[in-house]
């Protein structure tokens, strides 16, 4: 793949005499595949001059931008980049999906009749928006997979993996720790995941605005040393190192200084560093052999087809008022509501009532070790996400993060948005049925609930599993918060929650039979964790199990590690297990009448 840079400047535009020779126009950067595949990631002021070498190729047009975040200096070529005005043109654009308006809405915002004479409306082109978050995903032959940065706006970098070679794309980031910043310390915590992002890759292309002197004037603005970039790459196995987002004030002649000092610290090592500028093109990996770049199975898409996360909970564990009201106004216009305790008994009671989706700890309150283990325990989730505000070094044990002071209120925004994101499940949440609170009843008048294994239950569970050749059967009951099973073949596990649950979803249905093939073929379920981890389910069928009352309790269901399907047949046999089931759960109530 052949990769161009038509600009390289961060921040803002600088074209004039010092800035001739690596340019000033902002970032954009083209990447074209050997089948022909065009990539543009970011549309900084340097995408006017890409457009009009696009026009000049002559016909139609198609092409993918990925926009890393929507600061002006990545989006400020887009009114300006020809080709999405030529009718017959067809281009994708993707960027990070955030909680308020739509991408549409949100790259129109520069083109609104106060600042700009032309819409998005006056597009010719057939041209789709689509929304990214942490995961992976395919454009033609290009496999992409994308990692949040460290920025004051949501910002992802972008993996590319084409043609038998790979780069990285990280623009904008700011490092986690300060000691890293100007080039001291241990890699660790999220650091360390940057660079793990780009282990092996033959080129990472990295925001280097500043240098390790001009640091601590710049803490907070969301962007890298030269002397972090280069312990980066060297930790990620790079064989290259680019260089870009130059700062606005850099000169060309300053930029040389600063290559000429990194190449003489590394010597014949990796990663070989240079600057990119404008007009510079790279091809990675072989001219003659068109290899498309490969995901690996069972990752989560990096595409989000449905709405963000809205109905977000954020607990703060804080006895500094200060913090408290610094990150009450981070969220102020976000959907987020925000509960603050002081103490550790407090919270774990808040925990145990309302699911929290992220726990701010304040730091010096979380000497205890057992903070998250409790607070898990008490709101029932092992997947709650812990996070330290202040303080400095490795984020504590369970803990996923840490917030470094000086954290600005823009930053914390931002990091919360990333946590929430991270921690947002990607996949259908089960909705609830019309009749849910008399289901619910109708289910807790069975009293079967949390009761012992009983041989009229597990021999039906045994007959299902060897009567469709599946690992796994289960006599599901689905209640408020959890599916129970009553009967378990082939797992040891007793209850699992409702919102990974796909019996929740059968529940919910208008058909008494819920079959899914494929789990990860079906945009419902492909991200759940039961399909991405643990059971890895490929293959479920669940039959309704209904209470005296007609109200839908729960399911007789099969699941599979592999794919497949039910023949009509079948169904009818699933329908005559889950029958018999129901006769057993009536039992209790022609025995008290």
């Amino acid at each position: 793949m052949k990769i161009r840079f038509w600009g390289t400047r961060g921040s803002l535009a600088k074209p004039g005499p010092s800035t001739v020779r690596y340019g000033g126009n902002t970032s954009c950067v083209e990447v074209m595949s050997n089948s022909g595949t065009r990539l543009i990631i970011d549309c900084g002021t340097g995408a006017h001059e890409l457009g009009q070498a696009i026009l000049r190729e002559g016909g139609n047009t198609r092409g993918h931008i990925l926009i890393s975040h929507t600061h002006w200096d990545h989006i400020q070529g887009i009114p300006f980049f020809a080709p999405l005005f030529v009718p017959g043109n067809s281009w994708d654009i993707y960027a990070p999906q955030g909680f308020g308006e739509s991408l549409k809405d949100t790259l129109a915002g520069q083109m609104e009749y106060t600042y700009f004479p032309v819409s998005p409306d006056a597009f010719g082109a057939n041209v789709r928006y689509h929304n990214l978050g942490e995961g992976c995903f395919q454009i033609d032959d290009f496999a992409i997979c994308t990692r949040y940065l460290n920025h004051p706006a949501l910002t992802l970098a972008f993996k590319v993996d084409c043609d038998g070679a790979s780069f990285v794309y990280s623009c904008d980031h700011e490092p986690h720790s300060r000691e890293l910043a100007v080039g001291e310390g241990m890699i660790h915590g999220e650091d360390l995941a940057h660079a793990e992002f780009m282990a092996g890759v033959d080129l990472v292309i990295h925001d280097a605005q500043y240098v390790a002197d001009e640091y601590a004037a710049k803490q907070g603005w969301g962007h890298s040393t030269v002397e972090y970039a280069v312990t980066i790459g060297r930790a990620a196995g790079a064989d290259h190192l680019a260089l870009t987002h130059h700062d606005p004030m850099r000169s060309d002649a300053q930029i040389d200084e600063i290559v000429a000092r990194l190449q003489a610290q590394i010597g014949q090592g990796k990663p070989q560093v240079f600057a990119a500028y404008e007009g510079l093109e790279l091809s990675l990996g072989a001219r003659d052999v068109q290899s498309a770049g490969q995901l690996q199975t069972n990752l989560v898409s990096a595409v989000r087809t449905g709405g963000a996360q809205d109905d977000a909970v954020l607990l703060l564990i804080a006895t500094d008022t200060d913090v408290a009201d610094r990150i009450g106004k981070a969220i102020a216009q976000e959907p987020v509501r925000l509960s603050v305790v002081r103490d550790l008994d407090e919270a774990a009671l808040f925990a145990a009532t309302s699911m929290p989706s992220l726990v701010l700890v304040q730091d010096g309150l979380a000497t205890q070790p057992f903070v998250p283990a409790r607070l898990s325990g008490a709101a029932g989730a092992t997947e709650l996400p812990f996070v330290l505000l202040g303080g400095t070094g490795a984020a504590d044990r369970g803990y996923s993060d840490r917030l470094e002071e000086p954290w600005s209120v823009e930053y914390a925004r931002t990091r919360v948005r990333t946590w929430l994101m991270r921690a947002e499940c990607h996949w259908a949440r089960p909705p609830l049925p019309d009749d849910e609170q008399e289901r619910v009843a109708a289910l807790h008048r069975l009293g079967i609930l949390d009761t012992a294994a009983e041989e009229r239950f597990d021999r039906h569970t045994r007959i299902a599993a060897a009567l469709f050749r599946v690992p796994i059967a289960l006599v599901s009951l689905v209640d408020a918060d959890r599916q129970w099973f009553k009967s378990c073949f082939g797992t040891d596990v007793c209850e699992s929650s409702r919102e990974t649950s796909f019996c929740a979803h059968a529940i919910a249905a208008n058909e008494d039979i819920l079959i899914v093939p494929d789990a990860l073929q079906d945009d419902r379920f492909r991200d759940n964790p039961m399909v991405s981890d643990g059971p890895r389910i490929r293959f479920y069928a669940g039959s309704v199990l209904h209470s005296p009352e007609g109200k839908r309790i729960g399911t007789v269901c099969i699941l599979d590690v592999r794919p497949r399907n039910l023949s009509d047949e079948e169904k009818k046999l699933l329908a005559d297990v889950a029958a018999a089931v129901e006769a057993e759960l009536c039992m209790p109530q022609l025995k008290a009448a």
